[in-house]
């Protein structure tokens, strides 16, 4: 399918690990939250490479380094070398050495996942905004702990001018308590004291994109995510197909009411999807069936969902084709609680 023409969710008569050659994983929310396994990540994992399907693990989170997210994902039960994270440090580090001097300052907004990427491009990481022949701040998540007066600090310095760069804007970040605020809330704060944007580099934007191909060489890419601003939009902007896991940030609701550039290939409840077929999402006589459910968009403003039930993700496939039909390339604005209770999601 191309990215103009999805109104459905895809079918696929092989099990996904067959059809594509790399799966680039996000990590929070998909194989982990909070530091522990999601459920089925790792034996779904393990079949899919053992079956010839190269994994590749990007994220958004700049926190951690290479090495450590790959140390941190063997002790899951997830063999993973560094050379198979890529992380949006790494993707600003390139964008802010493309643009500054060999070996420039860079004031270090974040933790050592930043610092990291920045020698790796020969940069160099400082902490104070006096430094002298500072030529950029960067910005990425710095866990929980990070201290207010870092925020301060950018702040003086790109009030002088100094150019400011951010690893990624997720507003939020999963974790074993729920959601928490992400690096994106934190560079509001930085924006609200400076009036200033800044360059960003980590998904749903083409400088992570373009790191990602770059350490992968993925041919045949299946994007896989949990969420609908970062990691389907950015799959969208790269023109490659993706999957929506339903195990971190994005809800039922949130899939059902997605824009064109939100709208994944596949939707699926947990990284078992990557070892299975879709089934076909097929016209109904008055709306869209999928498994033992049929959804109808009804004349009065709401969705309906009908039949005997079955897998409730079928349900929720039905109720993506209705609501993304009618919709087009806007937002559908149908009621859709009722149809979504039934389905426990």
């Amino acid at each position: 399918m191309t990215r103009q023409s999805r109104t459905s969710p895809a079918a696929s008569e092989q099990s996904l690990h067959q059809v594509y050659d790399t799966a680039l994983l996000d990590l929070d929310g998909v194989v982990y939250a909070g530091g522990e396994a999601i459920a089925y990540a790792v034996e779904s994992l393990a079949a899919a490479r053992a079956d010839g399907m190269h994994l590749a693990y990007v994220t958004n989170n700049a926190l951690r380094t290479p090495d450590a997210v790959a140390e941190h994902l063997g002790e899951l039960g997830i063999p993973t070398e560094a050379a198979e994270v890529i992380t949006s440090a790494q993707a600003v580090a390139r964008l802010i050495a493309e643009q500054v001097e060999p070996a420039s300052k860079v004031l270090v907004i974040g933790g050592e996942g930043l610092r990291v990427a920045l020698r790796e491009r020969g940069l160099v990481p400082v902490d104070s905004a006096e430094e002298e022949g500072l030529a950029a701040v960067v910005q990425g998540y710095g866990g929980p702990e990070l201290p207010w007066g870092r925020f301060a600090e950018a702040s003086y310095a790109i009030n002088r001018g100094v150019p400011w760069y951010a690893s990624n804007t997720d507003l939020t970040i999963p974790g074993a308590r729920g959601i928490g605020p992400g690096n994106g809330a934190a560079v509001e704060v930085v924006r609200i004291a400076t009036g200033a944007e800044p360059q960003v580099a980590g998904k749903p934007l083409p400088p992570m994109h373009r790191e990602t191909v770059l350490r992968t060489g993925a041919e045949r890419p299946l994007v896989v995510g949990d969420r609908l601003d970062t990691d389907i939009e950015g799959a969208f902007n790269g023109e490659v197909d993706s999957l929506l896991v339903l195990t971190g940030v994005t809800d039922a609701e949130q899939l059902v009411r997605a824009e064109p550039r939100h709208r994944p290939t596949y939707v699926d409840r947990d990284l078992r999807g990557l070892l299975t077929g879709q089934p076909e999402v097929e016209p109904a006589a008055e709306g869209f069936r999928c498994g033992g459910w049929t959804a109808v968009a009804l004349n009065r403003g709401v969705l309906e969902l009908r039949g005997d039930g079955g897998d409730p993700v079928d349900g929720l496939r039905a109720l993506c084709a209705a609501a993304w039909t009618v919709a087009g390339d806007g937002v559908c604005t149908l009621d859709a609680a009722k149809a979504l209770a039934r389905l426990g999601l």
